[in-house]
């Protein structure tokens, strides 16, 4: 077997890498703009959704190491555990997990959290046919994971980019919660039938119109790019309609300022019933909570969407004037209950999707934005 020295060449999706205790961790954000970010962002944006290894070879055996960092809810069901997915020359092949790693323990009622430290473990794939193809192997976008060796039966090589860069933000939606594994979260589902090479700014929790998020994007290449607004702004009551609307705008030109012609398509909040007429904040049900089912509800008071509180429809009927009354021809909207409306399936905790709705939101988005806006010119 050939040890490969784990590189930032080898890696897709991720903007940075950092020097751990024991290996190289991917990171979706620069150290400059994590040092801006809260612990909510710090924690997303390290779980390293739509990031992966990729490399020609003519293995047929590979070994990756690595460490995780997991997250356990006292009085929750068990997280399921990461997945490796392994694609060869663009299709499915294998999937894995490594076992072992660090857990953190969380009590959502009070807050405390303890790390409790555990091993490194190893993803094998083997059977692999012998000729050159592309290999890549998706990293698990549910948890942080600190890569530490790439063992090979033959030699490797960086795959070249194959297909426009499509830079996307979102929430915890876009990151993958609930997704089966990485490469069916919603984005990467859209990327694959669109031939894309996707770049996942989606952050559990954290898309909050952050003036920092809108400069990595700006600094970022892409040749297309896509904002999905609204959900963590209710859930999180972090605003107001009057803060709202320039905050957008703000975002919007900062992106703008190195992306200038690039298609932009600005995407709104996918159907979720608690936030649709009910401003938030959001919270977990304690009484679901008791019996071992994680829900949330919404905590706001409707009338007060007269002060200017946020609620999914609001930011709808404003995103959609913000889009139609920018110059630019190539900024786009897209409803986000087109991707998941009232008709659909419902959504299990009231806020996230589950791994079918997942697919069939990026089949929908493929279908609407690659075969729309961001159709090849």
């Amino acid at each position: 077997m050939i040890t490969t020295p784990l590189t930032a060449d080898l890696l897709r999706g991720a903007l940075d890498v950092e020097s751990g205790a024991h290996g190289l961790v991917p990171h979706r954000l620069p150290a400059w703009a994590r040092a801006r970010a809260d612990a909510q962002l710090r924690m997303a944006e390290s779980q390293p959704s739509g990031v992966r290894l990729a490399f020609r070879t003519r293995a047929t055996v590979i070994e990756l190491d690595a460490l995780r960092t997991t997250r356990s809810y006292v009085g929750a069901p068990p997280r399921p555990d990461g997945v490796y997915d392994l694609l060869v020359d663009g299709r499915l092949t294998a999937q894995g997990g490594v076992g072992g790693g660090n857990t953190v323990h969380i009590d959502l009622a009070g807050g405390a959290a303890r790390m409790e430290p555990g091993p490194p473990g190893t993803v094998r794939f083997d059977s692999l046919p012998g000729h050159d193809k592309d290999v890549e192997i998706w990293l698990p976008h549910n948890e942080i994971t600190e890569l530490i060796a790439l063992r090979t039966d033959a030699p490797v090589s960086p795959s070249p980019t194959r297909g426009r860069v499509w830079l996307h933000h979102g929430s915890s939606i876009s990151h993958g919660s609930d997704a089966a594994s990485p490469v069916t979260t919603w984005p990467a589902v859209a990327a694959g039938l669109g031939g894309a090479e996707l770049v996942n700014l989606g952050f559990s929790g954290s898309a909050m119109l952050d003036p920092f998020t809108a400069r990595v994007m700006r600094d970022t290449p892409a040749d297309l790019i896509s904002v999905k607004i609204g959900i963590n702004l209710v859930n999180g009551d972090v605003m107001r309609l009057r803060a709202f609307t320039p905050a957008v705008h703000g975002f919007l030109d900062t992106i703008r300022d190195r992306h200038p012609g690039a298609p932009l398509l600005v995407v709104s909040p996918i159907w979720c019933p608690i936030h649709e007429d009910t401003p938030g904040p959001g919270a977990f049900d304690v009484e679901a909570l008791k019996s071992g089912v994680v829900r949330f509800r919404a905590t706001g008071d409707p009338a007060e969407r007269a002060a200017g509180k946020l609620t999914l429809r609001v930011i709808r009927d404003e995103l959609a004037r913000i889009v139609a009354e920018r110059a630019d021809e190539n900024l786009h909207y897209l409803d986000g209950r087109d991707l998941h409306g009232e008709n659909d399936r419902p959504l299990p905790d009231n806020l996230h999707p589950d791994a079918a709705t997942h697919r069939l939101m990026g089949e929908r988005f493929a279908k609407l934005a690659f075969g729309g806006p961001f159709a090849a010119r």
